[in-house]
């Protein structure tokens, strides 16, 4: 589980404490309201999973300041009269925050996390399994491409959701791993399969968000991030109904 640089954290918490005591509460000038959400960034950013698999080298403190960083944002772009025609100000204002906070912090942990790993626990339930079972080619591929996009879905909506999960996965080559699927990739996904499960996941180019995809490859629809979503999921299972166990076990 990622620690946190005790000094720096025990600093930040020193002044934001001095900042609260100073800060009115009832106002609306930009900096009092970024003191005042201050520490729902920081809540938020601590609910986020620690693992490398989740985060890649990102630290909670880097988790916080890419949550701060959102906070100062969206404090910027508060359209106060339509806060205050809501039923409930202070309730669609902390809604309006964490939305776009969580959004900071995604953004960044996509922009850091490091290359494709296979969790440690899904490498042995895989290799546990009998050879002559064609989930393997399923397990194997899930557990690379889609447990890096799953979170809980409660997590959207449920601002009293923690968790924390602890990387239990052993160090191995990263590389080799990575130039396998490339040619697995090649073999079996065309077009924009490939191109998008590629610089999703940065297997030989930089990692690219949903939207930065969405424009490089000319998709043009107003739900472009979805359609990204959508093909990465559709090149999952083509490689799933495509490759061989035999290819699949042959890395094992």
């Amino acid at each position: 589980m990622k620690n946190y640089n005790v000094p720096n954290y025990i600093r930040y918490r020193e002044d934001l404490r001095d900042a609260l005591s100073r800060v009115d509460l009832e106002s609306r000038e930009r900096d009092d309201v970024i003191i005042q959400y201050m520490p729902l960034a920081e809540n938020i950013a601590k609910r986020f999973p620690t693992g490398v698999q989740a985060i890649g080298t990102l630290s909670i403190n880097d988790l916080i300041q890419e949550g701060l960083g959102g906070l100062v944002s969206a404090v910027d772009k508060i359209d106060w009269e339509v806060i205050d025609l809501s039923t409930d100000p202070e309730k669609t204002l902390k809604a309006f925050l964490s939305k776009r906070i969580k959004g900071a912090i995604r953004r960044g942990i996509d922009k850091y996390r490091g290359n494709i790993k296979i969790p440690e626990h899904k490498l042995a339930q895989i290799r546990k399994s009998d050879n002559k079972d064609d989930k393997i080619v399923q397990m194997f591929f899930n557990s690379i491409f889609l447990s890096i996009d799953d979170r809980p879905a409660s997590f959207e909506d449920d601002d009293s959701y923690s968790f924390q999960i602890e990387d239990k996965s052993e160090p191995y080559n990263v590389a080799i791993l990575n130039t396998y699927l490339m040619g697995l990739m090649k073999q079996h996904l065309k077009g924009h399969e490939y191109e998008v499960l590629r610089r999703s996941y940065g297997l030989d180019c930089e990692k690219q968000t949903a939207l930065e995809i969405a424009k490089a490859l000319e998709i043009t629809v107003d739900t472009a991030q979805v359609r990204v979503s959508q093909i990465k999921r559709s090149a999952v299972n083509t490689l799933v109904e495509r490759t061989d166990r035999s290819q699949v076990l042959d890395f094992l």
